[in-house]
């Protein structure tokens, strides 16, 4: 059994290769712990004692829908012209 990333199967489905993919899921919820959290091990001296355990599951308020292939909106960078730019060049020496 071999594990691929999404992005890995994607490409595969893109060349027309032939495969099976399965997604394993637990079905039964088990009580986790801070402790099977790998981050948490490595770092005990950091959280409290108390510390009352991971937070529970929530409805998520929003998201943000991505779109296969959008590019990020072109925006031509703010400019200043020259004489513009040493004028602030000067007010900002002049507040420090």
């Amino acid at each position: 059994l071999k594990v691929v990333s999404c992005m890995k199967v994607k490409k595969y489905v893109d060349r027309g290769s032939c495969l099976f993919v399965a997604q394993v899921v637990e079905k039964e919820l088990t009580e986790r712990h801070l402790e099977d959290v790998p981050v948490i091990c490595k770092f005990p001296n950091v959280f409290p004692e108390d510390f009352p355990g991971l937070s529970l599951p929530r409805q998520v308020e929003f998201k943000i829908e991505l779109v296969p292939g959008a590019t990020p909106v072109a925006r031509a960078p703010y400019r200043l012209a020259p004489s513009e730019m040493k004028e602030l060049a000067k007010q900002l020496q002049e507040l420090s």
